[in-house]
This record gives structure tokens, sequence and C-alpha cells, in this order.
């Protein structure tokens, strides 16, 4: 086998990646959270970090942006987001992360320097509360829960 090319690995893109898990109440509702670095609400999650799975980076921003530990089922989407500057284009891996109680969504500590609310979001008010790319994504998964995962670009599913 020969050497691998090191300078062509070394020029290949990076691509930039997130995971978010779509976690519900027993009315089906998601789970959503306020950042307080940026305005609207988004989902819990976060960038993967070097090295790192898709699955542990979701396990790991859940676990720091909300104090439980996830309990995440199958892969719901993958979508490609195109680039919006300052934003490369990216990678945005969506799981499924199971229906909690009451009593498990009382434990939620959120961190005070990243977020400051939560609150379970019906569909009607997905357009409201989330950019609209993220409301496709959250939309069109909430659609493969114990289908299988779906590719989408930029929220859209693509044939």
């Amino acid at each position: 086998m020969d050497d691998p090319d090191l300078a062509f690995i070394a020029g290949l893109p990076r691509v930039r990646a997130a995971a978010g898990a779509l976690i519900r109440d027993d009315a089906g509702r998601v789970l959503v959270v306020r950042p307080t670095y940026k305005p609207g609400w988004d989902l819990p999650g976060g960038m993967i970090e070097l090295d790192e799975s898709p699955r542990a980076a979701c396990a790991r921003e859940i676990k720091e942006e909300l104090g439980i530990a996830a309990s995440l089922g199958a892969m719901l989407s993958v979508d490609w987001v195109p680039p919006r500057p300052p934003w490369d284009g990216g990678l945005m891996f969506l799981f499924d992360g199971g229906v909690i109680t009451a009593a498990q969504a009382a434990d939620i500590r959120l961190p005070a320097d990243e977020l400051d609310g939560f609150m379970f979001a019906a569909s009607e008010q997905f357009d409201d509360l989330l950019p609209s790319s993220l409301a496709r994504r959250v939309t069109g998964s909430l659609r493969r829960l114990g289908a299988g995962a779906c590719y989408l670009e930029d929220g859209l599913p693509v044939d």
C-alpha cells in the first residue's frame, strides 16, 4: 500500500458540524432553549469537537446545557446547511432525544452563561420561534420518528 499524500490530505476541506436532539414532552411538544449569545430559540446541542462523533457530541452538549443525561435514540436527519456569512457550510445531525416527563424537565439546569430559558414548543410555534431552516429541519425530522433518517439540504428533503 502506498503512503498517503499528506499534502493532498492537508488541502481537503474541513466541514463545520453540529449535533442536536429532539427532546419531547408527553404532549409531543419539542424542547427548545434560548441562548444568551444570540437572539431567538434553538435546539439543545452544539458543535462537534475535534475527533468527536456526532452522537457523542450531542450527548455531551445535552449534559452541559441541560444538566441531564441524554437518552438518545436513532438519528433522524442529516442536514446540509449552505454557507451564510460569516458561517461556512456545515452538516447538522439531529437525533431522537426521546420523551421526558414533567419531573425530568423539572431537573433541567441551564448554564447561566449560555442559556437563559427553555420551553416545550408545539409544531405551530416553530416558525415564530426558530430560524426558518431549523424550523424546517425540526418539522422534517419529526416526520422521521420511527421511520429512519432522512437527508436534508437547508431543512428541505432532497429526492
